[in-house]
Parts: C-alpha cells; sequence; structure tokens
C-alpha cells in the first residue's frame, strides 16, 4: 500500500485523527474539545471550523506539510437513502448533513470537515506546483439500508425500522475474520455485536447487513449510555408526565440511559469492579441484564437465516472485558463460534477503505437524495 492518508472520526466532545503513511500508521490523536470550548455553539454543527482548526493545527505541530496528504478518509454522517460502498463527499452530500434530517449528531460533521480540509490541501499542493488531486470520501456509510423488508415491520405501520448501526467497525472486524478464515466476506453469514456508548447488533450475509437495530433511536439491547427498547405504555407515561420536555425525554433514552442513568457513569471498568466487590448487588444484576439482552439479540437475528451462521463477532470497547465477553459467549455459543477483536477500530477501517481508493480497487459511488432503494 503506498500514500498518505488523513482519518477523521468527530464524536460529542472529541475529534479522533489519524495518519497513515504507505499502510502504516504514523500516529493516532484524540483531540479533546472541552465543556467550555463546546458550550460556546448553539448546535454541534457549528462546530465544523472549530475542529477543523484544531486537527490543522495538531498537524502542524506534528510537521506534516497539508500538501503531502493524498486522500481524506471521514466517517459517515446521518443521511438517506444510501446504500453501502464508499462515496466522495459532494455539495449534495453536504447539503444533507447540515439539514440534518435523519437527526444532528457529531458524525455530520467529519465529511463536511474533511471536504473543507481537502480543499485547504489542494491549495497547499497548488501552491507548491503539485496536482490538486486530494478528495474526501466517507466509506460504510452508518445509515446504508439493505435490511430486509420483513424485518423493518413494527405493530403500527406508522413505523419502520431504521437501520442505524457501527458500520465502519462492524464491517471491518466481519472483513478480518473473512481474511483470517481464507474466505471473501461476501461468501460468510456473520453477526457482529459492537459494544461501547451504544450496542448494534448486525447481520450480514452475502456482503450486506440484512437485519440489525437502530442504535441511536432508542431501539435494541441496552447500553453504556442507551436505554434500548422499552416497555411502551410506561414509556408513553412519561412522556405525558408533565416531568420531562420532549428534549429531555430523547436524552434520557439516549445520552442519560443504560448504565448512566442506572449509576450515574457510562464506565463499564467502574461498574464491573463494584460488581465483583458486591455479587448480590445492582451492578452485578444490571451487567447480567446487559449480557443476557445482547445474547438475546444476537439469537433473535438468527431466525432471518433459519440459524445458519458461520461466526459471531463481540467487538468494541467493552469487548475488553473478559468477563461481560464469556457471559455473552456462553449463551450464544451454541449457535456459532464467537470471536472477539475488542476496540472501536474505526481509524484502521477508514485508512483500509483509503487505500482501496488509492490503489484502485474500489468503485466510488455519488450520494443522490433522491434515490430509490
Amino acid at each position: 500500500m503506498t500514500g498518505r492518508v488523513l482519518a477523521i472520526n468527530t464524536g460529542s466532545t472529541s475529534t479522533k485523527i489519524a495518519y497513515f503513511v504507505d499502510g502504516s500508521k504514523l500516529f493516532e490523536q484524540n483531540l479533546a474539545h472541552s465543556v467550555e470550548a463546546l458550550s460556546e455553539y448553539d448546535s454541534v454543527m457549528d462546530q465544523d471550523i472549530m475542529r477543523k482548526d484544531a486537527i490543522t493545527e495538531f498537524l502542524s505541530e506534528r510537521n506534516i506539510p497539508l500538501c503531502d496528504i493524498d486522500i481524506i478518509m471521514a466517517r459517515g454522517g446521518l443521511i438517506t437513502p444510501i446504500r453501502t460502498g464508499i462515496y466522495e463527499v459532494t455539495q449534495a452530500m453536504r447539503q444533507a448533513l447540515v439539514e440534518g434530517k435523519e437527526g444532528v449528531h457529531a458524525c455530520n460533521l467529519s465529511a463536511l470537515i474533511a471536504d473543507d480540509l481537502a480543499a485547504e490541501v489542494n491549495r497547499a499542493k497548488a501552491a507548491s506546483g503539485m496536482a490538486e488531486t486530494c478528495k474526501a470520501y466517507i466509506p460504510d456509510p452508518p445509515m446504508a439500508d439493505e435490511v430486509i423488508p420483513e424485518a423493518k415491520v413494527y405493530g403500527l405501520p406508522e413505523f419502520s425500522r431504521r437501520p442505524l448501526f457501527h458500520a465502519l467497525n462492524s464491517r471491518a472486524m466481519c472483513r478480518r475474520y473473512a481474511r483470517s478464515k481464507g474466505v471473501r466476506y461476501q461468501d460468510l453469514t456473520v453477526i457482529v455485536a459492537h459494544m461501547g456508548g451504544g450496542t448494534s447488533v448486525t447481520l450480514h450475509k452475502g456482503g450486506n447487513v440484512i437485519d440489525t437495530n437502530d442504535a441511536l433511536g432508542g431501539d435494541g439491547p441496552i447500553s453504556a449510555e442507551r436505554a434500548g427498547s422499552l416497555p411502551c405504555f410506561p414509556l408513553v407515561d412519561m412522556c405525558f408526565s408533565g416531568k420531562y420536555t420532549k428534549s429531555e425525554i430523547k436524552k434520557r433514552l439516549v445520552g442519560k440511559g443504560g448504565a448512566v442513568a442506572w449509576f450515574g457513569t457510562n464506565d463499564f471498568r467502574e461498574i464491573t469492579a463494584r460488581a465483583d466487590a458486591e455479587p448480590e448487588g445492582r451492578e452485578a444484576l444490571f451487567l447480567k441484564g446487559y449480557c443476557l439482552g445482547i445474547a438475546k439479540y444476537i439469537a433473535s437475528l438468527t431466525a432471518d437465516v433459519c440459524g445458519k451462521v458461520d461466526a459471531i463477532i463481540l467487538t468494541g470497547g467493552i469487548a475488553y472485558s473478559e468477563k461481560i465477553v464469556s457471559s455473552i459467549a456462553s449463551r450464544v455459543e451454541f449457535i456459532a463460534p464467537v470471536v472477539v477483536y475488542p476496540g472501536e477500530n474505526e481509524l484502521e477501517s477508514l485508512a483500509e477503505n483509503g487505500y482501496s481508493i488509492l490503489s484502485g480497487e474500489s468503485e466510488i459511488k455519488t450520494y443522490d437524495p433522491n434515490m430509490s432503494l
């Protein structure tokens, strides 16, 4: 692999970047944004210039000339309709991300920042007498919709399941597993449980994600910061209790739900330590429920493929916990072999896709907001 790839992944309070040279990671940096700095902006979408400047300042400190960058890869944002693949950042995509019709989230900033940085890189290249060849792309967008129609059906016709999952990492881990077995990703049927601040469980078949939960919309298992699926009547009562605004209810479901609601922390290391100290306490009970919920969701997805699953992959930051992994694995290993790939691996996945572009191996797609899935 040859070339220099800058990868960008924007989160709620930080911007993660990594720089790869000829396939090797030169550095990875988490650029944290203080509460005070973020409080100056009315919306997360107003933070684009501040975050871009933080990246260019850091690159300058590391003596990385902008003109050296060949390609910029960014985490995908909340846009539909879209299919899996690699997309060049265009004006139509920018408009969809800014409008935020599918939701406003920090991940919407990644493509905008990458595109603005690519313009700066090209200006630097032109000033150095180089061709202006740098472009920005998003691979494996999180809302790519390949879910089979019957998996979207709810009991009310007004509702339809929206797929929103940890696409970058889940697909990367499937490709990693396929390489370890000497087969193609497209020839496998794999269930991936990504366990982090949110939890997404995805069923991969034929290179597509044919079923999953809406990991940002209150659907699926409990997570560190998200309540997961809840009983309808008590939730309706909460909404009409007069105690909460609409935005506060949403925050309780996503952001202040899950472990945060139970214990005031999203740190599973802390919760696990408390559970070890008090095996009959609330923390131990919560962890049992957390593991059982993920195992149940994994098992439920096997119905889509009549139980024919090649592997189950457990990944994400919480997959570093041997206790949690073993608890989940013991409940689902009767279905298929369980493989553990801890960590997020999203920056590496961005770079992997970047090098596939540089080598000419990938087809580049164009986002069309009017396309029909």
